[in-house]
């Protein structure tokens, strides 16, 4: 079994986010790791201090191939969203 890490970048991330949400909430029990990082753009005013731009990385238990592959579709379903995979 490979080990999978997987990037999600979700380029509107104001329009996507509490979708990418629901569907990484679904593969929950299937991930290990998982840490945001959010695009912040000095010029924005203090009230919207994100930019619109987001990447996600998450670590998967050995033997979720199955969760990988669904929520790598499910998101896909998404345009605004790019999704690459690294296996060990």
């Amino acid at each position: 079994m490979a080990k999978v890490i997987m990037g999600i970048q979700i380029d509107q991330r104001t329009k996507d986010a509490v979708t990418v949400q629901e569907l990484l909430t679904k593969a929950g029990c299937s991930i290990k790791t998982r840490l945001g990082l959010n695009q912040n753009i000095a010029s924005c005013k203090a009230e919207d201090s994100c930019g619109n731009k987001g990447l996600i990385l998450l670590e998967f238990f050995n033997g979720a191939e199955e969760e990988i592959k669904k929520l790598e579709e499910d998101l896909a379903k998404l345009g605004s969203i790019v999704v690459k995979k690294m296996e060990f």
